[in-house]
């Protein structure tokens, strides 16, 4: 029936747009940020991954002054006019940069670094001739340094978060988690049922179409919660409920199809299976993507007769009955919440391009393979643990994302220089990285312990399930400031290499995750990507 949801959706807010970029960073080749996401992968992302999605940590307005309206960009504030009005008494003033810097005091007196001044008067229009014969200064930024040296920095204290903020989200962070690792009982509920003679490539029987079967659905269902979480960006619940009604259907039938195609004589009952297993991980995707983990914990909850199942030999009677249970009321609920979608007029706009949707699924695809690739052992049992602890880490790894976002705003608002919030951002991501890789690496010995004469992990395979945890973390952290396409293609590359040479398994992560780390610090240190 249902499969292992173990890739949180796109981040559930919008990632932050960053304020317009100067031309020193466009001249430099530095990558765009801000580019259109998911309104947590559900996640989101989202992811996703807008993941996204994906599934992703929600933009913070407060303390950063009144917004423009009009077509300047998000975070933009309103230059002056190209000339400055004479003083009362006529004639020109002393220095008109004074009276530019009493204009625009409120925004320098917040900005941590003069390129973000400079961004700021390129966006209004002031060219370099308009800024060297009314200001007397060389170009934008040479003007930015003088204001910034002028205006004392006025930095407003961070606002509290709403009480009890930090346990709610862990909560609610862990019931994702949960959620996510829950639908793996359904192959302990199924193995007798899929028992077959022979197997390809080394693997156990039906091991290939289920396998191509839940990627595609990985892909697919990543890409569709991306758009999903646009339109809920947007504000349009309708259009969002209305994408996931036509696109969840088409998920299921195309994993399905897949594991049709891909399935060998004698492998029909694992073809079955994955059939359910699609159409599960339709229904999951928009209870996910709507909000309603614990409509999908209640519907989760017949497969719970695998905890015995581990001991006992149920009967193949109460085993498809307990599969068909679960499968039959998560699509029950998930109809239930689709309902807004087949009002008329939910389609609406045209909406975002769909083509913004792909490289979230390519992100699902890469980041799929890499935990696959952490399955495959010596025995079923260490190959198990490693995927359970990758799941069930989920949970913890999305309220990390949100711990490292709050605190980067949190220094954006405290710190004078770029150098102080440089070295603090810095630190925030080592400390939310290492607690992540704690976790991971906790519930790796625990599922360990848990399953009866299951054999403590090797010293390398921990080592490669770690750098494979750093890959997935900081692959996610990044779609959440709309770098999903870095993201995407690293995971992509990592997951070719393991592919095609499994021993190179950890010279591969360890080179995706070295490639993820840098463009994490190279990106995320700067304070316009985390400017409202």
């Amino acid at each position: 029936m249902s499969g292992s949801l173990w890739l949180k959706p796109p981040t559930s807010e919008t990632p932050l747009a960053a304020i317009p970029r100067p031309r020193r960073e466009r001249a430099a080749g530095r990558p765009p940020h801000g580019a259109p996401s998911p309104a947590d992968t559900a996640g989101a992302g989202a992811a996703g991954p807008a993941a996204q999605p994906a599934d992703g940590v929600a933009p913070d307005t407060g303390g950063e002054g009144a917004r423009p309206s009009g077509g300047r960009p998000p975070g933009a504030v309103a230059a002056p006019a190209p000339t400055a009005p004479p003083p009362a008494g006529g004639g020109l003033a002393d220095d008109p940069l004074d009276e530019l810097a009493r204009r625009l005091d409120g925004f320098v007196a917040v900005a941590v670094h003069p390129d973000e001044i400079a961004a700021i008067l390129e966006s209004d229009g002031m060219t370099d001739e308009h800024i060297r014969l009314t200001y007397g200064r060389a170009d934008s930024f040479s003007l930015a340094e003088d204001l910034y040296a002028r205006v004392e920095r006025r930095h407003p204290e961070p606002s509290a978060p709403p009480s009890g903020a930090w346990h709610s989200e862990l909560a609610g962070c862990l019931l994702r988690g949960l959620v996510f690792a829950l639908p793996g009982l359904a192959y302990v509920l199924a193995a007798p049922l899929l028992a077959a003679q022979h197997g390809r490539f080394g693997l156990p029987a039906g091991t290939v179409p289920l396998l191509a079967g839940a990627v595609t659905g990985w892909v697919w269902n990543q890409a569709l919660s991306h758009r999903a979480y646009t339109w809920l960006g947007l504000g349009d619940r309708a259009a969002a409920a209305r994408a996931l009604l036509t696109g969840a259907p088409a998920g299921a039938l195309a994993g399905t199809a897949v594991a049709l195609a891909t399935a060998a004589p004698g492998e029909l009952p694992a073809a079955v299976f994955t059939a359910g297993q699609s159409l599960y991980l339709a229904a999951a995707t928009v209870l996910l993507v709507l909000g309603r983990e614990r409509a999908l914990l209640g519907a989760l909850l017949p497969l719970g007769g695998a905890v015995p199942a581990l001991r006992w030999d149920l009967p193949d009677v109460l085993r498809a009955g307990l599969l068909l249970a679960s499968l039959a009321a998560s699509v029950a609920l998930a109809a239930l919440v689709l309902r807004p979608g087949v009002r008329r007029g939910a389609a609406g706009r045209g909406g975002p391009p769909r083509a913004a949707s792909l490289p979230y699924g390519l992100f699902g695809l890469g980041s799929g393979l890499l935990v696959l690739h952490a399955g495959v052992a010596d025995t079923l049992v260490t190959g198990a643990g490693a995927v359970i602890a990758l799941t069930l880490s989920m949970g913890p790894a999305e309220w990390l994302l949100h711990r490292f976002r709050y605190g980067a705003l949190a220094r954006l608002r405290t710190l004078t220089t770029a150098r102080e919030f440089r070295r603090a951002v810095t630190g925030t991501l080592v400390l939310c990285l290492g607690g992540y890789l704690t976790v991971l690496l906790a519930l790796t010995l625990a599922a360990t312990l848990a399953w009866p004469g299951a054999p403590l992990p090797t010293l390398p395979r921990l080592v490669t399930l770690l750098l494979i945890g750093t890959v997935l973390w900081l692959g996610l952290l990044l779609q959440a400031f709309g770098a999903v396409l870095s993201a995407a293609t690293v995971c992509l590359l990592a997951a070719a290499a393991q592919t095609v040479h499994p021993a190179a398994g950890p010279l591969a992560a360890g080179g995706a995750a070295a490639v993820l780390a840098a463009l994490t610090c190279a990106l995320l240190v700067r304070p316009t990507a985390h400017r409202a």
